[in-house]
């Protein structure tokens, strides 16, 4: 049963659209392009140029298309749109499948009940209990330790030449972090972290079923740790903000254990993977241009307007789909109701009615914020904050400890999809090292 269970989730989710993109890549249809085509997911900017130029709204492969700043804005903040793997949208056959087959152990982040995947009422009760204890006050208390754990990580560097910044720091900072978020036992994170890179191509559209099964198995083993977890932080809860979830009570209210499951797959998502993305793209996009660390070496303050603009310059989620609850309007556009829509955020990011000059790096522009790299509306990231926090630290202590930290290969890009970012940044740590300094 699990393994057919498997073979229909990947036929509704994935199957379908793989075959008709993979049509449309053969075709050049710009949307299968942009998804399918290896190279052009090395550097999608030159495409999402030309979907620019067609027009706010283009028609393609499976939808809509957009990288409008105004559209995207609108559709992700609209409430006449809703998630795009609401499996109430689909046909009844596939609906049924789906019950027939429902596994607890393999909810993702994508999927019912995450806060990923679920529209109002729901969304607004899980978002409501979560965030009594997933608050800005405790992220920002969270600084301290996040500068400890890279002040340590890069401990460990100081006796090498060389290093891949992806293994030996852009991936434990966040790790660690949300490890301890979650209160999973420190003996654990390795073997955390390692289903956690499994999962994340469950993020894209598209998967080969080898794929799928692949990163379902990380999905399973995650929740399959998770639930008992779960059941140990209710007999012996921490001080994580895990524990306060589980043993969170609302006039009553509470989160079931799929909802926890869920919750967890999605804090996972969104304090870890952007995380890693984020550090890494940061990291080799100031490598490559000396100028824009020169001048936050200069003027240290700058170091959160930097995270800003590295976060639009080469965002480290690059699509999100919305489907229409009723028939609208959007740029003057008529349209119908369960109709998809992909915003394509990181296109979005470089709109020129918006950023002057959108293709150039610069960590003093006045407007980086205005990016869409946590989308918007009520699906707005649950773990923005907390991926600010952590690339800020992690890069203005790397850049202070290594002042000539330089690339010596090619940085290597992970083959997901929807996530951008390196899994291999080789790098010369340099001959000088200072000692760290507290923020």
């Amino acid at each position: 049963m699990a393994l057919a269970g498997t073979t229909v989730r990947w036929g509704t989710r994935h199957g379908i659209a793989r075959a008709a993109l993979s049509l449309g890549a053969r075709r050049g249809e710009v949307q299968a392009n942009i998804i399918m085509n290896p190279e052009v997911r090395k550097n999608p900017y030159p495409a999402y140029e030309d979907l620019r130029s067609r027009g706010r709204i283009v028609q393609g492969r499976l939808g809509l298309l957009s990288v409008d700043h105004e559209v995207c804005r609108t559709v992700l903040g609209s409430p006449a749109f809703g998630v795009a793997m609401n499996p109430a949208a689909l046909p009844r056959t596939f609906q049924r499948a789906l019950r027939l087959t429902a596994d607890d152990l393999a909810i993702g982040a994508i999927d019912p009940p995450s806060m990923l995947a679920v529209d109002p009422p729901d969304h607004t009760r899980y978002r409501r209990l979560v965030s009594k204890v997933f608050t800005p006050r405790a992220i920002e208390s969270l600084r301290p330790r996040v500068a400890d754990l890279a002040d340590d990580l890069l401990d460990r560097l100081e006796a090498t030449p060389s290093a891949d910044l992806v293994s030996q720091y852009a991936r434990l900072l966040p790790v660690t972090v949300i490890a301890e978020i979650l209160g999973v036992p420190a003996g654990m994170r390795p073997q955390f972290l390692a289903w956690g890179e499994r999962a994340a191509p469950s993020l894209d559209l598209g998967l080969s079923l080898r794929a799928f099964r692949e990163a379902e198995a990380g999905i399973r083993s995650i929740n399959a740790f998770m639930y008992g977890h779960f059941d140990r932080l209710r007999e012996n809860p921490g001080e994580d903000i895990l524990s306060q979830l589980v043993h969170l009570d609302v006039d009553g209210e509470r989160l079931t254990g799929r909802e926890l499951a869920a919750t967890a797959s999605l804090l996972l998502g969104a304090g870890f993977e952007t995380t890693v993305n984020l550090i890494g793209n940061g990291t080799v996009l100031l490598l490559r241009h000396p100028e824009q660390l020169a001048v936050l070496r200069d003027d240290p303050a700058g170091w959160p307007n930097a995270v800003e603009e590295v976060l639009r310059y080469d965002s480290p989620v690059q699509n999100t789909a919305r489907l229409s609850r009723t028939p609208t309007t959007v740029a003057g556009r008529d349209i119908a109701a369960q109709t998809m829509l992909v915003t394509f955020l990181g296109g979005a990011n470089r709109d020129p009615k918006v950023f002057d000059d959108p293709g150039v790096f610069d960590v003093r522009r006045p407007n980086a914020r205005e990016h869409l790299a946590f989308s918007a509306g009520v699906h707005y990231c649950l773990g923005a904050a907390l991926a600010r926090l952590e690339g800020e630290v992690a890069l203005q202590r790397l850049f202070d400890r290594f002042p000539d930290l330089e690339l010596i290969g090619e940085p290597h890009r992970r083959p997901t999809r929807t996530l951008r970012g390196y899994d291999a940044l080789p790098v010369s740590l340099g001959t000088r090292r200072r000692t760290a300094q507290l923020l």
